[in-house]
């Protein structure tokens, strides 16, 4: 109505030369609970939170839906900020910088003299060189979730002795949690305290964080901290599988915490009162990634599909997904977390509309998950067709027992009933394969893909029953009567 008039009184009076400025998008409490809703209403996540920052403004911090436990999530809701932490172990190590304490360009071994490994190349790693993924180390040569269980940092560090970097220091990039966690348990050996102290006293605290922490393993998650897995399009609430993360990805927070978080990143460090808690030359340093690459300090640096700079970061546990976002030309900010399986990525597509929103742009249509639900649907049918066969299976062995003696032939002709069991078995190793190497345990595997594993699973046990049901009759001394 505002720009109606205002054109009817330009052409009433054309001596008068009006202009309309061009009207901003709303980014407001309305329009943000809307993109949320709208998403969670498609995907059926079942709980998420958000932070939406502008400069040192709040623009609304929310949650939705229920935790795996059935509270309500709120913004004070304790949930598991994954790999975001990167970017806050990042910080830390940067107010060490800052004090004269640490040099990002002297190796690590300088102040962490316990780190060794079975690699003369090693003693080279610079601190630089661990924040910015370039290590050399990697999930090919040191397998950090699918080895011995780890449960605290300086035992992380340790486990290290045995393996291999698997390229020069310093000549390429590779995602690596350990680089972070080598960088956590060397602030801890600098400042003199354990990390989660350190964190708290001069992280959390300064900006006003009063909810958040950090956790060394998946049991450390509280009950709202705890998430999903989609099955059929349905979630399950499930314990996250063990792991170690401490460094890497065991921030917890809260999306008022976080929205605390994203102030200081857009207004050069200053904590709630105004005081830096790192000085400005780091946040620049952080986001100021190596000739090649677009991850510096803890955050990737890309841009928007206008092309506005962006700097973000994704995070996943394999219950859970996290997303922060910042927008250093506009000053706006976003975190969102969200209690659902990683293999969905909720939180990070969530955080793209609302940046689409932020923007002016019109909000990304969010992928319909019908594909996935009727993916799971096939494979527990085909679980229930198996088991079918199975029975029929177990009631036809004597029969085929009675055409068949024993010897090498017949044992090579069942043979083959033992591949399904060794693929299930190995499943982890072949997802790892497929994803060039990178590591995950059995159990998250399960977790990732349950309807295919629950087949695979149930196809294991069919074929073993086939196979101790013919042996069985093998062994009768009247099966050829």
């Amino acid at each position: 109505m505002l720009v109606h008039a205002l054109i009817a009184l330009a052409l009433a009076v054309p001596a008068i030369p009006v202009s309309v400025p061009a009207r901003g998008p709303v980014v407001d409490a309305a329009s943000i609970d809307a993109v949320v809703r709208a998403y969670r209403d498609a995907t059926r996540t079942p709980g998420v939170a958000v932070a939406v920052t502008h400069g040192r403004d709040v623009v609304h911090t929310a949650g939705y839906g229920r935790t795996a436990d059935g509270a309500a999530v709120t913004d004070r809701t304790v949930m598991a900020v994954a790999s975001l932490s990167k970017s806050i172990t990042a910080l830390a190590m940067m107010q060490l910088v800052d004090a004269g304490r640490v040099r990002l360009d002297a190796p690590v071994r300088e102040y962490l003299p316990e780190f060794t490994m079975a690699d003369d190349r090693a003693a080279a790693i610079t601190v630089r060189q661990l924040l910015h993924q370039t290590s050399g180390l990697s999930d090919t040569t040191y397998r950090s979730f699918s080895g011995p269980a780890l449960h605290t940092l300086q035992e992380a560090v340790a486990s290290m002795r045995t393996a291999h970097l698997a390229a020069e220091p310093g000549t390429r990039f590779e995602y690596h949690n350990p680089n972070y966690q080598v960088a956590a348990r060397l602030i801890e050996v600098v400042s003199g305290q354990p990390f989660d102290t350190y964190l708290k006293q001069h992280v959390f605290d300064p900006l006003g964080m009063a909810d958040s922490s950090t956790g060394d393993t998946a049991d450390d998650l509280p009950p709202s901290g705890r998430g999903h897995q989609m099955i059929a399009g349905i979630p399950v609430a499930l314990p996250e599988p063990p792991a170690f993360g401490n460094g890497s990805g065991g921030v917890l927070s809260t999306a008022r915490d976080l929205a605390n978080w994203l102030i200081a990143q857009n207004d050069q460090g200053r904590g709630v009162d105004g005081t830096p808690v790192v000085s400005s030359t780091a946040i620049a340093e952080m986001r100021r990634p190596p000739t090649g690459s677009s991850y510096a300090l803890g955050w990737y640096v890309e841009t928007t599909p206008s092309g506005v700079p962006l700097v973000e970061h994704t995070g996943g546990l394999i219950t859970i997904t996290a997303y922060q976002a910042l927008l250093p030309a506009t000053g706006y900010g976003v975190a969102v977390l969200a209690n659902s399986g990683s293999q969905y990525g909720d939180a990070a597509d969530l955080g793209a509309q609302l940046i689409d929103l932020i923007e002016g742009r019109p909000v990304s249509a969010q992928t319909s998950p019908t594909p996935l639900i009727v993916t799971d649907l096939v494979l527990l049918l085909l679980a229930v067709g198996v088991v079918v066969l199975a029975v029929r299976g177990v009631r036809r062995s004597r029969r085929w027992a009675d055409h068949r003696r024993p010897g090498p032939a017949a044992v090579a002709r069942l043979a083959p009933y033992l591949l399904t069991l060794t693929l299930t078995l190995t499943l982890h190793r072949v997802v790892s394969f497929l994803y060039r190497g990178q590591d995950i345990s059995w159990l998250q595997t399960v977790y990732l893909y349950p309807a295919f594993t629950l087949l695979l699973a149930v196809g294991a046990l069919a074929c073993l029953m086939v196979v101790a049901a013919r042996l069985i009759w093998w062994t009768q001394p009247d099966r050829a009567s």
